[in-house]
Protein backbone atom coordinates (compact mmCIF):
# COMPACT_ATOMS: atom_id res chain seq x y z
CA UNK A 1 0.00 0.00 0.00
CA UNK A 2 1.62 3.22 -1.01
CA UNK A 3 2.14 6.53 1.08
CA UNK A 4 -1.01 8.77 1.40
CA UNK A 5 -0.56 11.63 -1.21
CA UNK A 6 -2.70 14.82 -1.12
CA UNK A 7 -5.10 14.80 -3.97
CA UNK A 8 -5.94 17.86 -6.05
CA UNK A 9 -9.69 19.27 -6.12
CA UNK A 10 -10.77 22.36 -8.28
CA UNK A 11 -13.60 23.39 -5.94
CA UNK A 12 -13.48 25.94 -3.45
CA UNK A 13 -12.65 23.83 -0.31
CA UNK A 14 -9.16 22.69 0.90
CA UNK A 15 -8.07 18.80 -1.04
CA UNK A 16 -7.90 16.26 1.34
CA UNK A 17 -5.56 14.18 1.83
CA UNK A 18 -6.71 10.64 0.45
CA UNK A 19 -4.71 7.77 2.27
CA UNK A 20 -5.47 3.94 2.17
CA UNK A 21 -8.51 4.38 4.30
CA UNK A 22 -11.86 6.45 3.00
CA UNK A 23 -11.35 9.58 4.22
CA UNK A 24 -14.77 12.08 3.41
CA UNK A 25 -14.25 15.19 1.97
CA UNK A 26 -16.60 17.58 3.18
CA UNK A 27 -19.23 18.23 0.74
CA UNK A 28 -20.61 22.24 0.00
CA UNK A 29 -24.16 21.32 2.39
CA UNK A 30 -22.24 19.79 5.03
CA UNK A 31 -19.68 22.89 5.56
CA UNK A 32 -21.41 25.36 7.57
CA UNK A 33 -20.04 29.05 7.25
CA UNK A 34 -16.62 30.02 8.52
CA UNK A 35 -16.05 30.98 12.24
CA UNK A 36 -14.54 34.36 10.39
CA UNK A 37 -14.56 34.40 6.96
CA UNK A 38 -11.58 37.33 5.83
CA UNK A 39 -9.00 34.98 7.08
CA UNK A 40 -10.08 31.91 5.82
CA UNK A 41 -11.03 33.20 2.60
CA UNK A 42 -8.21 34.74 1.82
CA UNK A 43 -5.76 31.61 2.89
CA UNK A 44 -8.03 29.56 0.41
CA UNK A 45 -7.03 31.98 -2.10
CA UNK A 46 -3.31 31.19 -1.68
CA UNK A 47 -4.18 27.70 -3.43
CA UNK A 48 -5.45 29.87 -6.61
CA UNK A 49 -2.66 31.49 -7.06
CA UNK A 50 -0.27 28.93 -7.13
CA UNK A 51 -2.00 26.89 -9.43
CA UNK A 52 -1.19 30.19 -12.09
CA UNK A 53 2.41 28.67 -11.49
CA UNK A 54 2.38 25.01 -10.21
CA UNK A 55 -0.15 22.28 -11.82
CA UNK A 56 -2.28 19.76 -9.89
CA UNK A 57 0.13 20.18 -6.47
CA UNK A 58 -2.82 22.12 -4.94
CA UNK A 59 -2.78 19.46 -1.86
CA UNK A 60 0.81 20.01 -1.18
CA UNK A 61 -0.16 23.82 -0.68
CA UNK A 62 -2.61 22.92 1.81
CA UNK A 63 0.04 21.40 3.46
CA UNK A 64 2.23 24.03 3.62
CA UNK A 65 -0.80 26.57 5.22
CA UNK A 66 -1.28 24.01 7.49
CA UNK A 67 2.31 23.84 9.25
CA UNK A 68 1.70 27.57 8.99
CA UNK A 69 -1.20 27.81 11.03
CA UNK A 70 -0.20 24.98 13.42
CA UNK A 71 3.41 26.44 13.91
CA UNK A 72 5.00 23.05 12.36
CA UNK A 73 7.37 21.96 9.11
CA UNK A 74 6.82 20.46 6.37
CA UNK A 75 8.68 17.61 4.84
CA UNK A 76 8.28 17.59 0.96
CA UNK A 77 9.09 14.33 -0.72
CA UNK A 78 9.34 13.43 -4.70
CA UNK A 79 11.07 12.55 -7.78
CA UNK A 80 12.79 15.44 -9.26
CA UNK A 81 11.48 18.06 -11.45
CA UNK A 82 8.08 18.16 -9.66
CA UNK A 83 8.25 21.47 -8.87
CA UNK A 84 8.96 21.05 -5.27
CA UNK A 85 11.21 24.69 -5.16
CA UNK A 86 8.74 26.00 -7.47
CA UNK A 87 6.08 25.70 -5.01
CA UNK A 88 7.48 26.58 -2.03
CA UNK A 89 8.45 30.29 -4.35
CA UNK A 90 4.97 30.64 -5.75
CA UNK A 91 3.36 30.21 -1.79
CA UNK A 92 5.97 32.35 0.00
CA UNK A 93 4.74 35.41 -3.18
CA UNK A 94 1.21 34.67 -2.66
CA UNK A 95 1.67 35.08 0.93
CA UNK A 96 3.88 38.30 0.60
CA UNK A 97 6.35 36.73 2.94
CA UNK A 98 9.97 36.45 2.52
CA UNK A 99 11.72 33.16 1.77
CA UNK A 100 15.36 31.81 0.99
CA UNK A 101 16.61 28.60 -0.12
CA UNK A 102 19.54 26.76 1.05
CA UNK A 103 20.84 23.59 -1.17
CA UNK A 104 21.98 20.62 1.07
CA UNK A 105 25.58 19.33 0.12
CA UNK A 106 27.83 17.04 1.75
CA UNK A 107 30.21 20.18 2.41
CA UNK A 108 27.52 22.13 3.72
CA UNK A 109 28.32 23.49 7.72
CA UNK A 110 25.88 24.67 10.15
CA UNK A 111 27.19 28.22 10.30
CA UNK A 112 26.28 28.55 6.70
CA UNK A 113 22.79 27.94 7.36
CA UNK A 114 22.10 29.55 10.96
CA UNK A 115 24.74 32.62 10.52
CA UNK A 116 28.69 33.12 12.27
CA UNK A 117 30.58 35.53 13.64
CA UNK A 118 32.55 37.77 11.70
CA UNK A 119 35.39 39.85 13.42
CA UNK A 120 35.09 43.36 12.22
CA UNK A 121 38.64 44.81 11.64
CA UNK A 122 37.27 48.51 11.96
CA UNK A 123 35.62 48.23 15.34
CA UNK A 124 38.19 44.94 16.40
CA UNK A 125 34.94 43.15 17.77
CA UNK A 126 32.90 40.40 16.76
CA UNK A 127 29.61 41.01 14.64
CA UNK A 128 27.14 38.30 14.00
CA UNK A 129 25.90 37.90 10.34
CA UNK A 130 22.54 36.34 10.09
CA UNK A 131 22.33 32.84 7.55
CA UNK A 132 19.39 31.81 5.27
CA UNK A 133 17.70 30.49 8.19
CA UNK A 134 16.48 34.09 9.12
CA UNK A 135 13.59 34.40 6.82
CA UNK A 136 9.64 33.21 6.96
CA UNK A 137 9.76 29.84 4.47
CA UNK A 138 13.46 28.25 4.83
CA UNK A 139 13.48 25.93 1.45
CA UNK A 140 15.85 23.25 2.90
CA UNK A 141 16.54 21.67 -0.45
CA UNK A 142 17.65 17.54 -0.63
CA UNK A 143 17.93 18.07 3.16
CA UNK A 144 19.53 14.43 3.24
CA UNK A 145 22.59 15.07 1.19
CA UNK A 146 24.12 16.72 4.06
CA UNK A 147 25.90 15.30 7.03
CA UNK A 148 23.74 14.68 10.61
CA UNK A 149 25.95 17.60 12.05
CA UNK A 150 24.62 20.00 9.73
CA UNK A 151 21.48 18.79 9.78
CA UNK A 152 20.79 18.95 13.61
CA UNK A 153 21.92 22.96 13.53
CA UNK A 154 17.97 22.83 12.04
CA UNK A 155 16.85 21.45 15.09
CA UNK A 156 17.20 24.68 17.70
CA UNK A 157 15.60 27.02 14.60
CA UNK A 158 12.38 24.39 13.97
CA UNK A 159 11.47 23.79 17.57
CA UNK A 160 12.33 26.89 19.46
CA UNK A 161 12.11 28.84 16.82
CA UNK A 162 15.25 30.87 17.51
CA UNK A 163 19.12 30.70 17.13
CA UNK A 164 21.83 30.36 19.85
CA UNK A 165 25.13 31.64 18.40
CA UNK A 166 27.98 32.63 21.42
CA UNK A 167 25.40 31.88 24.14
CA UNK A 168 23.06 34.54 23.05
CA UNK A 169 19.67 33.50 21.22
CA UNK A 170 18.06 35.15 18.11
CA UNK A 171 15.30 35.10 17.39
CA UNK A 172 13.48 34.02 14.07
CA UNK A 173 10.33 35.77 12.00
CA UNK A 174 7.00 35.24 12.52
CA UNK A 175 5.96 33.18 10.57
CA UNK A 176 8.46 30.90 10.58
CA UNK A 177 8.53 27.32 8.16
CA UNK A 178 11.14 24.84 7.19
CA UNK A 179 9.56 23.26 3.78
CA UNK A 180 12.55 20.32 3.11
CA UNK A 181 12.54 18.20 0.54
CA UNK A 182 14.05 14.87 -0.05
CA UNK A 183 14.13 12.74 -3.37
CA UNK A 184 12.63 9.06 -2.93
CA UNK A 185 15.29 7.88 -5.25
CA UNK A 186 19.29 8.39 -5.55
CA UNK A 187 19.90 7.18 -1.92
CA UNK A 188 23.12 6.59 -2.60
CA UNK A 189 25.49 9.35 -0.44
CA UNK A 190 22.57 10.72 1.54
CA UNK A 191 22.06 10.45 5.46
CA UNK A 192 18.66 9.59 5.98
CA UNK A 193 17.28 11.95 8.53
CA UNK A 194 17.16 10.50 11.98
CA UNK A 195 13.83 9.67 13.66
CA UNK A 196 14.44 12.84 16.23
CA UNK A 197 14.37 14.88 13.19
CA UNK A 198 11.16 13.63 11.24
CA UNK A 199 9.43 13.65 13.97
CA UNK A 200 9.92 17.30 14.28
CA UNK A 201 8.10 17.59 10.81
CA UNK A 202 3.96 17.93 10.91
CA UNK A 203 3.64 16.39 8.05
CA UNK A 204 5.25 14.66 4.82
CA UNK A 205 3.97 15.40 1.79
CA UNK A 206 4.27 13.10 -1.24
CA UNK A 207 4.28 15.60 -4.34
CA UNK A 208 3.48 12.59 -7.23
CA UNK A 209 4.20 13.29 -11.02
CA UNK A 210 1.11 14.64 -12.63
CA UNK A 211 -1.43 12.73 -14.88
CA UNK A 212 -1.65 12.80 -17.94
CA UNK A 213 -3.78 15.45 -18.73
CA UNK A 214 -2.23 17.82 -15.71
CA UNK A 215 1.44 17.31 -17.30
CA UNK A 216 0.13 18.28 -20.91
CA UNK A 217 -1.11 21.53 -19.40
CA UNK A 218 2.24 22.21 -17.78
CA UNK A 219 4.36 21.72 -21.14
CA UNK A 220 1.87 23.96 -22.73
CA UNK A 221 2.42 26.71 -20.39
CA UNK A 222 5.89 26.79 -21.21
CA UNK A 223 5.33 26.04 -24.61
CA UNK A 224 3.45 29.59 -24.08
CA UNK A 225 6.32 31.26 -22.49
CA UNK A 226 5.84 30.63 -19.44
CA UNK A 227 9.12 31.36 -16.94
CA UNK A 228 9.37 29.84 -13.70
CA UNK A 229 11.85 31.94 -12.65
CA UNK A 230 9.90 35.18 -12.96
CA UNK A 231 6.61 34.58 -10.83
CA UNK A 232 5.47 37.89 -11.02
CA UNK A 233 4.85 38.09 -14.79
CA UNK A 234 3.21 34.19 -14.39
CA UNK A 235 0.34 36.77 -12.46
CA UNK A 236 1.06 35.62 -9.11
CA UNK A 237 -0.11 38.35 -6.77
CA UNK A 238 0.15 38.75 -2.85
CA UNK A 239 -3.94 37.68 -1.93
CA UNK A 240 -2.74 36.80 1.95
CA UNK A 241 -0.39 38.11 4.19
CA UNK A 242 1.06 37.91 8.06
CA UNK A 243 -1.72 39.07 9.53
CA UNK A 244 -3.71 36.71 7.66
CA UNK A 245 -2.10 33.70 9.15
CA UNK A 246 -1.90 35.08 12.57
CA UNK A 247 -6.04 35.71 12.75
CA UNK A 248 -6.23 31.90 11.46
CA UNK A 249 -4.17 30.84 13.82
CA UNK A 250 -5.68 32.58 16.61
CA UNK A 251 -8.81 31.07 15.54
CA UNK A 252 -7.67 27.48 15.06
CA UNK A 253 -6.40 27.27 18.44
CA UNK A 254 -9.95 27.99 19.54
CA UNK A 255 -11.29 25.08 17.34
CA UNK A 256 -13.09 22.83 19.56
CA UNK A 257 -12.21 18.97 20.12
CA UNK A 258 -14.59 16.65 22.14
CA UNK A 259 -12.64 14.43 24.93
CA UNK A 260 -14.25 11.28 22.94
CA UNK A 261 -12.26 12.89 19.76
CA UNK A 262 -8.95 13.60 21.80
CA UNK A 263 -9.22 9.98 23.14
CA UNK A 264 -9.70 8.43 19.62
CA UNK A 265 -6.26 10.72 18.51
CA UNK A 266 -4.53 9.08 21.98
CA UNK A 267 -5.75 5.83 21.11
CA UNK A 268 -4.36 5.54 17.78
CA UNK A 269 -1.60 7.11 18.98
CA UNK A 270 -1.26 3.86 21.37
CA UNK A 271 -2.47 1.38 18.72
CA UNK A 272 0.78 1.87 16.23
CA UNK A 273 3.12 1.17 19.73
CA UNK A 274 1.22 -1.92 19.92
CA UNK A 275 1.90 -2.89 16.49
CA UNK A 276 4.12 -6.28 16.09
CA UNK A 277 5.53 -5.01 12.92
CA UNK A 278 6.66 -1.46 14.13
CA UNK A 279 9.81 -0.74 16.18
CA UNK A 280 9.22 2.32 17.05
CA UNK A 281 4.99 3.58 17.41
CA UNK A 282 3.79 7.49 17.44
CA UNK A 283 5.03 8.84 20.46
CA UNK A 284 2.74 11.64 22.52
CA UNK A 285 4.31 14.47 20.22
CA UNK A 286 2.97 12.99 17.29
CA UNK A 287 -0.45 12.43 18.71
CA UNK A 288 -0.60 16.44 19.72
CA UNK A 289 0.74 17.15 15.72
CA UNK A 290 -2.31 15.37 14.77
CA UNK A 291 -4.57 16.87 17.06
CA UNK A 292 -2.78 20.27 15.92
CA UNK A 293 -3.22 19.07 11.77
CA UNK A 294 -6.74 18.01 12.39
CA UNK A 295 -7.87 21.28 14.27
CA UNK A 296 -6.65 23.14 11.12
CA UNK A 297 -8.20 20.99 8.81
CA UNK A 298 -11.39 21.61 10.56
CA UNK A 299 -11.18 25.17 10.57
CA UNK A 300 -10.14 24.93 6.68
CA UNK A 301 -13.12 23.48 6.24
CA UNK A 302 -15.27 26.26 8.00
CA UNK A 303 -16.23 24.02 11.30
CA UNK A 304 -15.57 25.57 15.04
CA UNK A 305 -15.34 21.66 16.02
CA UNK A 306 -12.86 18.60 15.11
CA UNK A 307 -14.62 15.29 14.09
CA UNK A 308 -13.25 11.46 13.67
CA UNK A 309 -13.09 12.22 10.22
CA UNK A 310 -10.69 15.18 10.43
CA UNK A 311 -8.95 13.18 12.20
CA UNK A 312 -8.34 9.99 9.86
CA UNK A 313 -7.96 12.53 6.92
CA UNK A 314 -4.82 14.09 8.62
CA UNK A 315 -3.34 10.53 10.02
CA UNK A 316 -1.23 9.27 7.33
CA UNK A 317 0.22 12.36 6.43
CA UNK A 318 0.90 13.17 10.40
CA UNK A 319 2.08 9.71 11.33
CA UNK A 320 3.57 8.06 8.52
CA UNK A 321 6.64 9.24 8.86
CA UNK A 322 7.09 9.05 12.73
CA UNK A 323 6.89 4.98 12.37
CA UNK A 324 9.78 2.93 12.10
CA UNK A 325 9.11 -1.24 10.91
CA UNK A 326 11.08 -4.02 12.52
CA UNK A 327 13.34 -5.62 10.01
CA UNK A 328 11.48 -8.75 10.11
CA UNK A 329 8.32 -6.72 8.54
CA UNK A 330 10.88 -4.81 6.33
CA UNK A 331 11.66 -8.45 4.67
CA UNK A 332 8.22 -9.72 4.60
CA UNK A 333 7.31 -6.69 2.45
CA UNK A 334 5.08 -5.11 4.81
CA UNK A 335 4.60 -1.25 4.57
CA UNK A 336 4.29 1.53 6.98
CA UNK A 337 1.21 3.05 5.51
CA UNK A 338 -0.41 -0.61 5.80
CA UNK A 339 0.47 -1.33 8.87
CA UNK A 340 -0.99 2.62 10.09
CA UNK A 341 -3.81 1.63 8.24
CA UNK A 342 -4.79 -1.06 10.62
CA UNK A 343 -3.80 0.19 13.76
CA UNK A 344 -6.58 3.33 12.60
CA UNK A 345 -8.79 0.58 11.77
CA UNK A 346 -8.81 -1.26 14.91
CA UNK A 347 -9.31 1.74 17.04
CA UNK A 348 -13.56 2.49 17.41
CA UNK A 349 -14.45 5.45 15.75
CA UNK A 350 -16.16 7.76 18.54
CA UNK A 351 -20.14 8.45 17.53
Amino acid sequence: MTEPTWSASASSEPPIPSGPADPLAPTAASVPSAPSGQARAALLAVRGEVAKAVVGQDAAVTGILICLLTRGHVLLEGVPGVAKTLLVRAVAQALSVDTKRVQFTPDLMPGDITGSLIYDTGTSQFSFREGPVFTNLLLADEINRTPPKTQASLLEAMEERQVSVDGHPRKLPVPFLVAATQNPVEYEGTYPLPEAQLDRFLLKVLLPVPPREQEIEVVTRHAAGFDPRDLTAAGISAVAGPADLAAGADEVRRVRIAPEVAAYIVDIARATRQSPSLALGVSPRGATALLATSRAWAWMNGRTFVTPDDVKALAHATLAHRLTLRPEAELEGVGVDSVLATAIASVPVPR
